[in-house]
């Protein structure tokens, strides 16, 4: 989910130690020997376990590959960059081609929406598909590990990999240290100060730490929970952190921000509280959400301990 995209992916979703990574995750269940089909999804079912599968949402592909899937998947879309083994196209995920996601064959193709009819023009040649949609908590983005996984014949692992992601999200949150008073952030998304509020999926896992988010206002609904903030405001807001999730698009970092005019006179600059996130992490909802995780508590027990 490149910048560039932005506009778009806002509408479509109204909308580092050692971390956690899907290739390395040691589950404690031992692999589906026998896989039970069929299996039901939501409303599709399943007959068989599916061994050509294409995968058309970056979130879906890291789980797959985590769950033990990888070597039933022969196609990722472009933005599908994790993990490095993953077998990465030019399909696009927004606006998927039934003709080129044909030409690879699959009995199962995974999307985050069925967008233009998809499944309907995938049906016709004998393909079917799972919409995992954008997980707005993180008891939906657990829920789709383990769907993931009973629906390409890993039960035991999507579910392993369930327990283990949220033990290793509530783990890190509990023994973040607790600041002596609230602490406020600003989450940039973009250079033109898009943000996300609390009740968005990643502004739910902030608000977990006891963040007040500057951006929610008055509806943190509003704006599909995405709203683009003025300088003033944020200025005005004086948050105690600022995270900036447009490190790798954009080459943001401290340096940039307190460059911009005015803001070197935030509490979180002269505090040096401007924390660069992975963009990619952070606007997925795979298991390496634990990565995110880990990065907002190391933010956090700096600030505590300052």
């Amino acid at each position: 989910m490149t910048r560039r995209f932005l506009p778009l992916l806002l509408v479509l979703l109204t909308l580092a130690g050692c971390a956690t990574r899907p290739q390395e995750h040691d589950s404690s269940a031992p692999p589906d020997t026998e896989a039970v089909f069929p299996v039901t999804i939501g409303s599709l079912t399943i007959q068989r376990q599916p061994t050509r599968i294409v995968s058309l949402s970056p979130s879906a592909t890291e789980t797959l590959f985590a769950v033990g899937a990888g070597k039933q998947v022969v196609a990722v879309d472009s933005t599908s960059d994790y993990p490095a083994q993953a077998p990465h196209t030019k399909l696009a995920a927004l606006s998927p081609d039934p003709e080129a996601i044909a030409a690879y064959h699959p009995d199962l193709v995974v999307v985050s929406a069925d967008t233009n009819g998809l499944s309907s023009a995938l049906a016709k040649i004998g393909a079917q598909t799972l919409v995992m949609p954008d997980a707005k908590t993180l008891d939906d983005a657990y829920r789709e590990f383990a769907d993931l996984g009973t629906a390409t014949g890993h039960r035991a692992e999507g579910e392993s990999l369930s327990r283990q992601v949220r033990a290793d999200v509530d783990g890190i949150i509990a023994s973040t240290p607790k600041p002596a008073k609230p602490l406020s952030y600003y989450y940039e998304l973009d250079q033109t100060y898009y943000s996300a509020t609390s009740a968005t999926f990643l502004g739910q896992i902030l608000q977990r730490f006891g963040l007040t988010n500057i951006a929610d206002g008055t509806d943190p609904s509003a704006s599909g929970g995405y709203p683009q903030l003025s300088p003033e405001r944020i200025l005005q807001s004086d948050p105690d952190l600022v995270f900036l999730a447009d490190s790798k698009c954009c080459g943001q970092n401290a340096q940039s921000v307190a460059a911009r005019p005015g803001w070197n006179t935030l509490s979180a600059v002269q505090h040096g509280r401007v924390f660069t996130l992975d963009d990619d992490i952070a606007s997925r909802w795979s298991p390496r959400i634990v990565e995110l995780v880990r990065a907002v508590s190391t933010a956090v027990s700096q600030a505590a301990t300052r």
